[in-house]
């Protein structure tokens, strides 16, 4: 069944905006509000970057801590202002389909009669002045900010829209996770980037956070409209069923945990701790995914979810301590296997 095929159900009205002769024409306000400046809270991916860089390049923090620390507020509000300009188009472009999504139906694109010229300055000043802080900060972090503005641009316009491509949606959305990670990282340490094994780590568990997003979509929207309506907000759902979500989630949560492994255990056998802390943290959000009108479908809103935070705060003090605290029997046990020897030991010692 093509896309131009599917027909909304009639109840699906209820969630519609109203034709365009009845809306009201959007204020200043409405401009403010598609720029959902309310969803900073995704920055946070930044701060990995950001402590992990002091961890591992530290040396340039003591030579220039004041320079550090405004790079730091001005990388910040470089990712917010590109950030804010992805929003502008992807609610835009969005607005004939959110109408058929029970909450995205009430976006002001959807709502309110919006002029395209004011549409596409708003989005220019907001690209420009966020890519001019990052500048500011050095060239590294413009580059970060570029690529970020460019993952919005093929996410959301055609001919190439990667949300409306199965597999390929999730994967080029959570692209924004590993470059939000260089962007914390180029605050502190323009002259290197995080190791390639961290990058993916930060790949696949967004993608594991945007599949379980969509997986809590499609519970919640087929259970009260219909597999149809959901069409209708989003092609790329037409090609989904549970199973290939639910699949997709285990698929994304192993390669995030493999890639994480490689770098936690290269840098700091110490570190190995921290797995268990890991594996509950992606069981209580695959779980909450599969709760009935969870907020694993608005990551904005995850600071709501209590059971996340704790299982985050508690992997987050369990960091600290691993970084602190040597336990000489782990870095034996390492010693007689393959991190320190590359593996010569166990193949002289295997039978």
């Amino acid at each position: 069944m093509t896309h131009a095929q599917i027909r909304p159900p009639t109840h699906m009205n209820l969630h519609a905006a109203a034709p365009s002769s009845t809306r009201t024409v959007a204020g200043f306000s409405d401009y403010v509000r598609i720029a959902r400046l309310d969803h900073m809270t995704k920055h946070v991916f930044i701060l990995p970057g950001i402590v992990l860089a002091l961890l591992l390049r530290g040396s340039a923090v003591s030579e220039a801590p004041m320079a550090i620390a405004m790079n730091i507020v001005l990388g910040f509000m470089a990712a917010v202002g590109v950030a804010a300009a992805n929003y502008v188009i992807n609610e835009w472009l969005d607005r004939d389909f959110d109408r058929y999504h029970p909450e995205k139906s009430q976006r002001a694109a959807v709502q309110r009669q919006m002029h395209g010229g004011f549409i596409l300055l708003e989005y220019a000043v907001l690209l420009v002045a966020g890519m001019a802080l990052a500048l500011a900060v050095n060239d590294t972090t413009f580059v970060a900010c570029g690529l970020l503005a460019i993952s919005g641009v093929t996410y959301n316009v055609k001919p190439i829209r990667t949300k409306d491509r199965p597999y390929l949606d999730v994967l080029s959305e959570s692209l924004n996770n590993p470059i939000r990670l260089l962007i914390g990282w180029a605050m502190v340490d323009a002259t290197s980037l995080p190791p390639v094994s961290l990058f993916f780590a930060f790949w696949f568990g967004g993608a594991f956070l945007m599949n379980s997003k969509r997986l809590a979509e499609y519970r919640d929207i087929v259970a009260s409209d219909g597999r149809e309506t959901l069409g209708l907000y989003r092609r790329s759902f037409l090609h989904y069923t549970e199973a290939h979500l639910s699949v997709a989630n285990l698929v994304y949560a192993l390669l995030c945990s493999f890639f994480l492994a490689i770098f936690l255990i290269k840098y700091r056998i110490e570190y190995i701790v921290l797995f268990p802390c890991i594996v509950v943290l992606f069981a209580v959000y695959y779980a909450l995914a599969l709760t009935p009108d969870s907020v694993a479908r608005k990551p904005e809103k995850l600071y709501r979810a209590k059971p996340v935070i704790a299982a985050a705060i508690l992997t987050s003090v369990l960091f600290v301590a691993a970084t602190l605290i040597d336990i000489p029997v782990l870095e034996t046990l390492a010693s007689q296997h393959f991190i320190e020897t590359g593996g010569q030991h166990f193949l002289t010692s295997a039978p």
